[in-house]
C-alpha cells in the first residue's frame, strides 16, 4: 500500500515573498510514515483539496484576524493574513464534514474552535491566572521589544484520563513545547476540553461526533524528534490516514 498523503497548511508569503513552514512538521509526518504535500494559502477552493488527501495537519503560525470571531484588536496580534484565515476556516469545516483524519496544532487548534463558532483570548498575559496557581505559566517567552520574535518554552499539561488524547499519548501528564499568546476562550459548538495547563488555559479539545479530529494548543513537532510521547500524535495521524486510504482503494 502507498504511504498516506498528508497535507500541511503553510504560513503566508514571508518578507522574501516565499511560502514557508518549519521543517519539523514535515520531519514528524515522514517519521510516522506519511508523505507530505504543502498547502499554501490563496487557493481557489481549499476545501476541494481535501478529497485528494488522506490526512491533514492544520499548522501553527500567526494569529487569526479578530474579526473572524468577533474579538477586539490587540497590539500583540501579528502576521494577519486574510487568505490564510479564509482557507483554513474552510478546510476545518470541510474535514469535519467528511471526518478526514486531522491534527490541529496551535493556530490550527484555534482555527477549529473559531470554525465551530468559538472565540479566542486576545492575549494570555492579560488574563489573571487561577488563584490556586503559585506562579504564572509561560506559554511562550515574550520578546523584549513588541515586534521581535517570541521563543517557545515547555510547560506541564494535564490530560483527561478518559480522553482519546490520553490514549494516543499514553500519558495524562506531559510537558510539551508551547509557543502561543492566544488560546481558546468560548468553546466552539460540540467541543469539549480534554487538557489544561496549570493556569487553566485550554490545551486540547475533542469533538465526540468527530473522532478523526485531534486538536492541541502546543507544538508537538518541536519536540517530537526526542520525545516519543509527542511523536505519537503524528504516528496516530498517519495510522488513521492509512486506514482511511485503505478504505478508498479498490480491493
Amino acid at each position: 500500500m502507498e504511504r498516506p498523503l498528508i497535507g500541511i497548511t503553510t504560513y503566508p508569503p514571508n518578507a522574501d515573498d516565499r511560502f514557508d513552514l518549519p521543517a519539523e512538521y514535515v520531519a514528524a509526518v515522514r517519521q510516522a510514515g506519511g508523505d507530505v504535500v504543502l498547502l499554501p494559502p490563496g487557493g481557489a477552493d481549499p476545501s476541494s483539496l481535501v478529497a485528494r488527501l488522506d490526512g491533514l495537519v492544520l499548522s501553527g503560525g500567526g494569529d487569526l484576524d479578530p474579526s473572524t470571531y468577533g474579538g477586539a484588536g490587540h497590539e500583540t496580534i501579528y502576521s494577519l493574513d486574510p487568505d490564510r484565515d479564509v482557507d483554513e476556516l474552510a478546510l476545518a469545516r470541510r474535514v469535519l464534514e467528511i471526518d478526514l483524519p486531522t491534527l490541529a496544532i496551535c493556530r490550527g487548534h484555534q482555527v477549529v474552535n473559531v470554525a465551530l463558532g468559538g472565540t479566542l483570548v486576545g492575549h494570555l498575559p492579560d488574563i489573571a491566572p487561577s488563584t490556586d496557581v503559585a506562579a504564572p505559566v509561560l506559554h511562550r517567552i515574550e520578546p523584549p521589544v513588541l515586534r521581535d520574535r517570541a521563543t517557545p518554552t515547555p510547560h506541564p499539561v494535564t490530560v483527561e484520563a478518559t480522553s482519546r488524547l490520553a490514549s494516543i499519548l499514553g500519558a495524562t501528564e506531559v510537558v510539551p513545547v508551547s509557543w502561543h499568546h492566544q488560546a481558546v476562550d468560548r468553546l466552539g459548538a460540540g467541543l469539549r476540553v480534554v487538557a489544561t495547563a496549570p493556569d487553566g488555559t485550554i490545551e486540547a479539545t475533542e469533538h465526540p461526533e468527530h473522532p478523526q479530529l485531534v486538536s492541541v494548543q502546543w507544538h508537538p513537532e518541536l519536540s517530537s524528534a526526542t520525545d516519543v510521547t509527542q511523536q505519537r500524535l503524528f504516528d496516530d495521524l498517519v495510522e488513521r490516514s492509512t486506514a482511511q486510504r485503505s478504505e478508498k482503494e479498490p480491493s
